[in-house]
């Protein structure tokens, strides 16, 4: 009886699923409200030169006077092409799909969607290019530093990028699927409260989209600054605007849920409403008051590998490069 339950059970879950990605296709949205909220669900499909120009326009007369001539002009190029049409693929694959869904839906209450999206394989990062990164750091692609470290590396999607330019490759992660993917790539792991206590320093340290989800930011920027190398180290940091923090909890740290989201310790308030005015206030009174000046700024797509109901998830993102001030 209970198997014959639990096979009902999960024919009504994929019956179910499947209706709803029919649903979401526009055919079957009939509430304004719905077909409103399916037509801001931008697809790869229906996306146009114009959408993608989006993604990395700046207005260079609304940021600050300082700020304004810091700014790199990104556009879409190979990499990121070849990321969105990797993940447009991923989301036909029905069946991998609904497992996901079905695996995400049984264990959320014990495990943190990050520790979900590590044991599935699912969910990686792009935030940059090789050749967006050379820029931005302004290197040639034969250059070679000596040693970097990437916070919150995730999967490590983002660091193999990074790490081609560099002999030693770190990195820290929380989540334990998250560090089983980082050490099958090879990368040398730190604690998250030893990555500052090694007795060696960095050439370049990356912080990318960690910021809002960090208890104490300003103790972080502080610790990395302390860490680069003197004179050469860089930081190459990344925030999703508008700016909203918050911090994830893992089953570790909260038993009650397997997880939920909670105001960090520290809190960074942006003023501005535009990506530009939120841009300026955090150069001039974050960054440079921590002791880090500006030398690049960009802006580019946040791009996250997608599911059943969507080929892929997009956040605006500003990209920033810092170095410690004299």
């Amino acid at each position: 009886m209970r198997t014959l339950i639990f096979v009902a059970w999960v024919l009504f879950y994929v019956s179910f699923l499947l209706a709803m990605r029919r649903m979401w296709a526009g055919k079957y949205v009939r509430s304004p409200f719905a077909r409103n909220l399916f037509l801001n669900m931008v697809t790869e499909s229906e996306i146009t030169g114009h959408e993608t120009q989006k993604w990395y326009h700046c207005s260079p007369d609304m940021l600050g006077e300082r700020v304004r001539s810091l700014f790199v002009q990104s556009h879409l190029d190979a990499d990121t092409e070849a990321f969105l049409s990797r993940s447009v693929e991923k989301s036909t694959w029905l069946f991998t799909q609904l497992y996901h869904s079905m695996f995400s839906t049984i264990f959320s209450p014990v495990m943190s969607r990050t520790s979900i999206n590590g044991f599935l394989g699912r969910g990686s990062m792009f935030v940059f290019s090789k050749e967006q990164f050379q820029r931005l750091l302004q290197i040639s692609p034969e250059w070679k530093g000596e040693r970097m470290l990437d916070l919150g590396a995730g999967d490590g999607g983002v660091t193999e990028v990074m790490g081609a330019y560099f002999n030693e490759v770190y990195a820290t992660e929380v989540s334990a699927p998250m560090k089983w993917h980082l050490q099958r790539k090879q990368y040398s792991l730190l604690g998250i409260d030893e990555w500052h206590r090694t007795g060696f320093q960095y050439d370049l340290i990356s912080c990318l989209n960690l910021l809002d989800r960090c208890d104490e930011p300003f103790k972080l920027l502080s610790e990395i600054k302390k860490s680069l190398v003197p004179g050469t180290g860089r930081l190459i940091l990344a925030a999703v605007l508008p700016f909203q923090p918050y911090v994830e909890t893992d089953v570790a740290h909260d038993t009650s849920s397997g997880g939920s989201w909670v105001r960090p310790k520290e809190y960074i308030k942006i003023k501005g409403k535009t990506w530009e005015e939120q841009v300026t206030h955090l150069t001039t009174e974050v960054f440079q008051k921590i002791g880090f000046d500006v030398e690049a700024i960009t802006r580019l797509p946040y791009l996250c590998e997608g599911d059943m109901y969507k080929e892929y998830y997009v956040l605006d993102d500003a990209v920033f490069v810092l170095k410690p001030q004299d």
